[in-house]
């Protein structure tokens, strides 16, 4: 433990906590030769074991074993998957968008062929 006069401690300040720090060094700031702070080190943060920080957190409800959908269920959701991809696909190939949103590397629009006017010019 060092004492140090405040006015040292003023000038010196960061210093002072940067040693603090490292060194783990402790000094006893002064007025007029009397005590008046303490500059300790920090205690080091308490490092939180992960195993088990959640144990009591959840509660599990229901078999954990049973499958969530019946075998129905699960052919009714493939069965709107792969009609939803087929309207996905059909949208891109004629509009070149899925759901009006522009797509980056969409195929370029088939370009109408120029009407040729005849008659007479202005």
């Amino acid at each position: 433990m060092t004492d140090i006069p405040a006015t040292e401690f003023k000038a010196k300040c960061l210093e002072l906590m940067d040693r603090v720090a490292e060194r783990r060094e402790t000094y006893v700031i002064t007025k007029r030769g009397k005590p008046v702070a303490k500059l300790v080190p920090a205690d080091p943060p308490k490092r939180r074991r992960i195993f088990g920080c959640m144990a009591d957190k959840m509660e599990i409800i229901g078999d954990l074993d049973k499958p969530l959908w019946t075998e129905s269920e699960w052919k009714e959701f493939e069965r709107q998957r792969v009609e939803q991809a087929r309207a996905w696909e059909e949208e891109w190939r004629r509009y070149g968008t899925i759901s009006g949103k522009k797509a980056v590397g969409q195929p370029g629009r088939r370009a109408r062929p120029r009407r040729v006017r005849r008659g007479r010019r202005r």
